[in-house]
């Protein structure tokens, strides 16, 4: 009876790149783990770290020789938004498809269960709490020019109207593209209170030492579902000025479950491994996921699988041993602010 094979599908360039050592380390740790209770269907598990590479089609090209050569049985994806369809129309029909990172929340017409936070869970509590906590009022939006950021930003527009505040300005560039020079002259004209850029990894990285080079840190807010652990030791210290985030993971949790994962993560690795953040973890999740789908149908046949998207049973998190549900127990949205390198969580919604 052979194993089963698992592909981690990840970017290990590019703007996403610098979260694949995390990503891997995460996966190998649940595999390790799955296999030491003995494995799935009782079989071993085998997995396949695949390069993503930096496109939609490059994904999907990936995503298809996972499965025609290596005869993987499911994908776990931790993939930008651009690449997501191009992987479900390669799975489709073949292999199930988890979708892990947070994301817009768009429902795709595709085989996709996505794991992730979306847009409105991550925003919502954390401009409620900018405009009611900090007394924001003018928004500046801005990030990368593709689906998550547009959309997710597209949320944000209708939560503060909601709250009562006004957008100021909107801007979008191409990935990789770092020239901040024109948005970071239309913040400082528009004196806004916060800044909400979306940018991918390493852009992300690029905008907030550009921001802070402009001398903007001191006296505008930063938030953004998209600055993890992994970002922020991209930045200098005094680069993490005004600057607040949302997730539903940190590795500053203080939660038994979190305490008991960190230390299986660094007996694993070491002291120092990859960072955990949410983007990680959410592989770790992933890859439990798909292993409790397998283990309820009992098959590897994917239209079993597929059927079962939505339904209620266990799987394994860092943050709360056996979770209700594979995509419908949502965790809670820790809001934050960096202090340095370290996330202080300052409310819980």
């Amino acid at each position: 009876m052979r194993s089963v094979r698992i592909c981690l599908l990840i970017p290990q360039s590019g703007a996403a790149g610098l979260w694949a050592p995390s990503a891997e380390a995460c996966g190998r740790l649940a595999v390790d783990e799955i296999n030491a209770m003995s494995g799935v269907l009782r079989r071993p598990v085998e997995l396949h770290v695949v390069n993503a590479g930096e496109t939609g089609p490059s994904a999907g090209w990936a995503a298809r020789d996972a499965i025609d050569i290596d005869r993987v049985d499911g994908i776990v994806g931790m993939l930008p938004s651009f690449a997501r369809d191009f992987v479900a129309r390669a799975a489709r029909g073949r292999v199930p498809f988890i979708y892990t990172p947070q994301f817009e929340g768009r429902s795709s017409t595709l085989d996709v269960m996505a794991t992730g936070e979306t847009a409105e869970e991550l925003l919502s509590p954390a401009i409620q709490w900018l405009s009611e906590t900090r007394r924001a009022r003018r928004y500046f939006l801005c990030g990368n020019d593709y689906v998550w950021p547009r959309s997710s930003l597209q949320i944000a527009r209708r939560l503060i109207a909601r709250f009562g505040g006004t957008v100021t300005g909107e801007y979008y560039l191409p990935v990789g593209q770092h020239d901040f020079d024109e948005v970071l002259d239309r913040i400082k004209a528009t004196r806004s209170d916060v800044v909400l850029p979306y940018f991918l990894g390493s852009d992300c990285i690029a905008f907030n030492r550009a921001f802070c080079a402009a001398g903007l840190s001191s006296r505008t807010l930063r938030f953004s579902s998209a600055i993890d652990e992994t970002v922020a030791y991209g930045l200098n210290a005094d680069e993490t000025e005004n600057l607040y985030a949302a997730s539903s993971y940190y590795g500053s949790i203080r939660s038994r479950n979190n305490g008991a994962f960190l230390e299986r993560y660094h007996t694993a690795y070491g002291d120092s491994p990859p960072p955990v953040n949410a983007f990680g973890e959410s592989c770790y999740e992933g890859i439990y996921s798909l292993a409790s789908l397998i283990e309820e149908a009992a098959s590897l046949d994917a239209r079993k699988l597929t059927r079962l998207y939505g339904r209620t049973f266990q799987r394994r998190t860092a943050r709360g041993d056996l979770a209700q549900s594979v995509v419908g127990g949502r965790h809670p949205i820790y809001l934050a602010q960096l202090d340095g390198y370290d996330f202080s969580i300052i409310a819980r919604r």
